[in-house]
């Protein structure tokens, strides 16, 4: 399996991913979250923004997962989002949710953002306890605009 940065092929394997994954494996509403997300269809052009960066996960040329950060919508620039962190089952288990993750807030601290954000689902507790056990604390309300109404579980990380 490889680790890289996302290309421009890659949208359409990404986003089948974010969408399978979320409906299939995991019960979320497509209102609400990443599914109805219209860059979800262009990842690349919306991760190739400043101050962003995706990566995916490759096996055999097949897009099997990823994760990036950007800044947050409707922050006031200090604070990034750690976004759209999803693989199939055959990525789970491996560490590379934490690869990933790692990557990410290198960039993110390369970028010089001061916190990280992130919004999950209430039942994505391996998710979560990945959060934790790297350093983001539950919030009580939610940070920024992101137009993820449906997602209730708020996470903050000191960079």
């Amino acid at each position: 399996m490889v680790v890289r940065e996302i290309q421009p092929g890659d949208n359409a394997g990404i986003a089948e991913v974010i969408r399978d994954v979320l409906i299939h494996d995991m019960g979320a509403p497509k209102k609400g979250t990443a599914y109805e997300d219209p860059s979800v269809d262009f990842m690349y052009e919306a991760y190739s923004a400043e101050r962003s960066v995706y990566f995916v996960i490759a096996d055999e040329g097949t897009i099997i997962g990823g994760g990036g950060i950007a800044a947050l919508a409707g922050g006031d620039g200090t604070v990034c989002e750690l976004q759209k962190m999803y693989f199939r089952k055959q990525a789970r288990g491996l560490g590379l949710g934490r690869r990933i993750m790692e990557l990410c807030l290198d960039k993110a601290r390369d970028f010089g953002f001061e916190h990280c954000y992130i919004e999950t689902m209430p039942y994505m507790e391996a998710a979560q306890q990945l959060y934790l056990k790297s350093g983001f604390r539950y919030l009580d309300a939610p940070m920024g605009n992101t137009g993820h109404s449906s997602c209730p579980v708020w996470m903050l990380k000191i960079l």
